[in-house]
Parts: C-alpha cells; sequence; structure tokens
C-alpha cells in the first residue's frame, strides 16, 4: 500500500483538475474541504466513503463532493481517477 501519485493537469486560481493514480490497497484518507469536488473515473475500480455512506464507483462513473464533506476511499483495482476542484486547491501547489 502507498499513497496515490498525484499530477496537476492544469489550473486557475477559479479551478483545478488533478489525476490521481491508484494501485490496489491505496487509501485516499478521510478528509474534508472547503473546495467541492468532482471525481471521474478515468480506471479502476474503488469504493468511497462519503459523509458515512459507502458506494462502490469504476471506469465512467463521476459524482461530486459538496464543500465540506467527509470523504475518502480504497482502490480495489489499479486505476486513475480525474478530480476537479472549484476554487483551485492552493495546498496541492
Amino acid at each position: 500500500m502507498s499513497d496515490p501519485i498525484r499530477t496537476i493537469l492544469a489550473h486557475s486560481p477559479e479551478l483545478m483538475v488533478v489525476r490521481f493514480i491508484f494501485q490496489a490497497g491505496d487509501r485516499g484518507a478521510l478528509h474534508s474541504h472547503p473546495h467541492v469536488q468532482s471525481t471521474y473515473v478515468q480506471s479502476g475500480r474503488y469504493r468511497f466513503s462519503m459523509e458515512g455512506d459507502e458506494f462502490e464507483i469504476g471506469p465512467g462513473d463521476a459524482f461530486v463532493i459538496p464543500s465540506g464533506a467527509e470523504h475518502g476511499c480504497l482502490c480495489l483495482e489499479p486505476g486513475e481517477l480525474i478530480d476537479s476542484f472549484t476554487p483551485r486547491r492552493d495546498d496541492f501547489l
């Protein structure tokens, strides 16, 4: 198990697009942030937790995480997520 690999694809003060590459067993620890986040599954399979609810997602799935919502994930099959944040996540720069 390791940390996912994060690559910033594009950003402006209003928006940031980030690619995360996961291996099976990698986790995105439970956390929250003030940004609205959109997650798109490019590949792989994941179990997400959001505000205490769990769901599985796979290629082609997408969903929105509201500002302040506690969320995290477990990678079940290696893959790639594309996340968009508004406003930009300055802590990623």
